[in-house]
């Protein structure tokens, strides 16, 4: 069975809005209406995703720190006055630029390294092993996702501030909540609630219930012969793990981290509700502190060379591994 080719109109118009400009071999022919309002489309999208981009980098090329009254777009001149005094002193706190990053890349990473272990173990389990409860367990991890992160921030708290060591005086030294210091509270030596661990032991919590359900779907899709195959070779089970299922899931495990580490960076409320102390604050912490009560109190300028500051690494590491994201994000789609 043959088509015929369309045919052409005489009309000059309707040739002229029905040609196909794309130059494109493969795919649809659009014709020049749809063309020019999908263009117009992505223009739309495009500048309404730039706006606030383009405020904040021109605010933060301003040697001025207060808020200009006109909106520009465009910087209208160039002063990195505002990176200079952020990496110097980025608040009134003691605490320097360099510490502020190390902490936010402690979290960041420690926590998407950790989470990413424990996930990927719990993962496998779910989806070779057959046990009882399991499909009740798996519930129970995927409840957590259904609950806003903000919510479970008060248990945690109240868990985390109740592991704490104390110094009761006369060379006795008391571990909460095993041993206290009986009528007296003693000296404080360490909180785990008022620490970077206790914060990251938090956020590895709430960061669980995601990767093992994006891991989980993943590994269901490896076909189960590979690790038949090596067991009949004479493979152990640690070694089927580690030199067959993890090396084939790499994608996938790249892909988890990398969305955990961008709201890892980012966390702000665990951090901020946790931790007192300006030597273990964090870079989105440090951002909301240049905050005043009043709006002209802020360093715009100082505050927009911040926030570009926190954004850049994220921004960074995206763009040079873009092409890995989207394939580990579409391979579970297509593999087996």
């Amino acid at each position: 069975m043959t088509t015929s080719a369309p045919t052409k109109s005489k009309n000059p118009v309707v040739r002229f809005l029905n040609m196909n400009t794309s130059g494109e071999v493969g795919g649809r022919d659009l014709p020049l209406w749809r063309q020019v309002l999908l263009q117009l489309l992505t223009l739309f999208i495009t500048a309404e995703v730039l706006f606030p981009i383009l405020y904040i980098v021109t605010l933060s090329f301003s040697s001025k720190t207060s808020r200009p009254s006109a909106l520009e777009l465009f910087p209208k001149e160039i002063s990195f006055v505002a990176y200079q005094q952020v990496l110097d002193r980025p608040t009134a706190n003691p605490v320097t630029f360099l510490q502020l990053l190390l902490n936010s890349f402690l979290l960041s990473v420690g926590v998407g390294l950790a989470a990413l272990l424990v996930a990927v173990t719990a993962a496998y389990a779910f989806s070779r092993f057959k046990f009882k409860m399991r499909q009740v367990l798996m519930v129970l991890v995927f409840v957590p996702l259904l609950m806003p992160a903000i919510g479970l921030s008060a248990p945690l708290y109240l868990l985390m501030n109740s592991v704490r060591i104390a110094n009761c005086g006369g060379g006795v030294t008391a571990f909460y909540p095993f041993t206290s210091c009986g009528a007296s509270t003693g000296q404080a030596i360490f909180n785990l609630r008022d620490s970077l661990l206790g914060v990251g032991i938090a956020m590895i919590a709430g960061a669980l219930p995601f990767a093992v359900w994006n891991l989980k779907g993943y590994l269901d899709t490896i076909p189960k012969e590979l690790e038949e195959a090596a067991m009949i070779d004479g493979a152990d089970p640690d070694q089927i793990f580690w030199q067959i299922v993890l090396p084939l899931a790499m994608p996938q495990l790249a892909v988890t981290f990398f969305l955990g580490f961008i709201g890892h960076w980012q966390e702000f409320a665990l951090p901020w509700l946790f931790l007192t102390q300006p030597k273990d604050y964090t870079l989105a912490m440090t951002l909301y502190n240049m905050t005043g009560q009043y709006a002209n109190s802020i360093p715009w300028n100082r505050f927009a060379a911040m926030a570009i500051i926190v954004a850049l690494p994220v921004a960074i590491i995206y763009i040079a591994l873009q092409k890995q994201i989207v394939s580990g994000l579409t391979a579970g789609g297509v593999k087996g």
